[in-house]
């Protein structure tokens, strides 16, 4: 599969899993699209709804807040929602120690049954939102959470986000998290997590300030030997995506050499 096409499966295969489902969109029995079938491969569907689309349409997909394409029934969508301790800044909903607290507890048990709950109440805020037509900020089932950054230096300012300075207890914790927001369901997901942010980030060195696109590969590399990698690794291996880029290139697309840091693993 070419990198275009696969920089568009990661953006489009959880909007499918997520989307296309009968409270999402209303279609006929007649409809025969592929990418609609949901007794077809995912892979399949991914690749036939690509396929429709046109090149300003892609483009308008790799937005933030991605507008609906109704000729394909295609509905708006915002990738931008919080669950860090609980879900954020969509009204009500149960609130969890910050992170740190939680981490605090050395119970991976405990942090997977956490975010399970909060992926329970994310979906049927969710649904509730689609009901309304509401299909804003924050009321997605894509997730910028856990943080799985290392807590190495208290300038940072975002310390209290984190699972601490430990790598092993942060990476545990990680994968407990992600598994309890992902769901266990062998065909859709409750939500999607995106763990974050980049394995060189939080810390004093001036690359971090370039976390948002690292294009220095010696600073990659670097970062595949450091202690700080396996919070990263760890998600990685469990088939848990990133919201990073590498080189311009979106880490599940991203070249050979980024599997060491926190491409999904065999």
């Amino acid at each position: 599969m070419s990198q275009h096409n696969w920089i568009m499966l990661c953006r489009l295969l959880p909007l499918i899993l997520l989307m296309f489902d009968p409270i999402s969109i209303t279609r006929s029995q007649a409809d025969s699209s592929i990418y609609k079938d949901a007794s077809l491969p995912i892979e399949t569907r991914v690749a036939d709804l690509v396929s429709r689309l046109t090149l300003e349409e892609k483009i308008s997909q790799m937005m933030n807040a991605a507008p609906a394409i109704p000729r394909l029934d295609i509905p708006s969508y915002d990738w931008w929602n919080e669950s860090l301790h609980g879900v954020a800044r969509a009204g009500v909903a149960t609130v969890f120690p910050q992170a740190i607290g939680l981490a605090a507890t050395w119970d991976a048990e405990l942090m997977h049954r956490v975010a399970d709950a909060i992926s329970t109440e994310a979906r049927a805020k969710h649904h509730e939102a689609v009901r309304n037509g509401d299909r804003g900020r924050y009321k997605g089932l894509t997730f910028w959470s856990p943080n799985i950054n290392i807590f190495r230096d208290p300038r940072w300012g975002r310390g209290q986000e984190t699972y601490g300075e430990d790598p092993y207890l942060t990476a545990r914790m990680g994968v407990e998290f992600v598994k309890g927001l992902q769901g266990n369901d062998p065909k859709y997901f409750k939500v999607i997590s995106t763990p974050k942010h980049f394995a060189v980030h939080s810390g004093p060195e001036p690359e971090r300030l370039g976390w948002h696109n690292l294009s220095s590969v010696e600073a990659a590399d670097r970062a595949a030997k450091s202690p700080l990698t396996p919070p990263h690794t760890a998600p990685a291996s469990a088939g848990i995506g990133r919201a990073n880029r590498h080189a311009g290139v979106p880490l599940p697309a991203a070249p050979a050499r980024v599997p060491r840091i926190s491409r999904p693993m065999s």
